[in-house]
């Protein structure tokens, strides 16, 4: 039982993914949760407005259930196999969040000055969550797919537009943490 709350090392968690990829290609199928939506749209009759969604959404409900997997192992795993520890982050990036107004780092995996309900709700969260909604879902509509389907199952798949959109996401990644996450809460 205590394997199972530590973090799992590379050569255990690297394979299991791998051995998921294989069964995936060996039966004909893709990974990626932004897929999901459009299959959640579609079944709640979104073909009628769009073709988009025009089409068997029934052929997608093992992919639904790997969302439900999901939804349903996180909760499991925060709730039952977490010890409690503080997330591992390095002394500077404690700092830096500090400095950004971040006072509990480490302590919880969704920090309060983002996400208690007092700053949700504020104008500043209202603002935040619209425009990144916006971002994150027409970036993975413009890109094809999302991280875990570009990073995991075409990145194994030898695609060059995976790669492509995966190189996008890191550099994303980097310009939102050095330059607009201090201008979104830096004093």
């Amino acid at each position: 039982m205590e394997y199972i709350l530590q973090p799992w090392p590379w050569y255990v968690s690297g394979p299991l993914i791998a051995f998921t990829m294989l069964m995936l290609v060996y039966f004909g199928k893709t990974f990626g949760m932004s897929s999901n939506l459009q299959t959640l749209c579609s079944i709640g009759g979104a073909g009628k407005y769009s073709d988009y969604f025009r089409f068997d959404w029934k052929a997608q409900r093992w992919n639904l259930t790997v969302v439900l997997g999901a939804i349903i192992g996180g909760f499991i795993a925060t709730q039952f196999l977490s010890d409690g520890s503080a997330i591992a982050l390095s002394s500077e990036t404690i700092s830096e969040l500090n400095n950004l107004g971040f006072n509990e780092v480490g302590e919880s995996l969704l920090p309060p000055e983002i996400y208690s309900w007092e700053n949700v709700l504020s104008a500043k969260g209202i603002s935040i969550l619209v425009i990144a909604g916006f971002l994150v879902g027409f970036g993975t509509r413009y890109a094809g797919g999302c991280t875990s389907g570009h990073a995991i199952t075409g990145l194994s798949n030898l695609q060059l537009p995976s790669l492509i959109a995966v190189i996008g996401f890191f550099i994303g990644g980097l310009i939102m943490t050095f330059f607009i996450l201090p201008l979104i809460f830096g004093a």
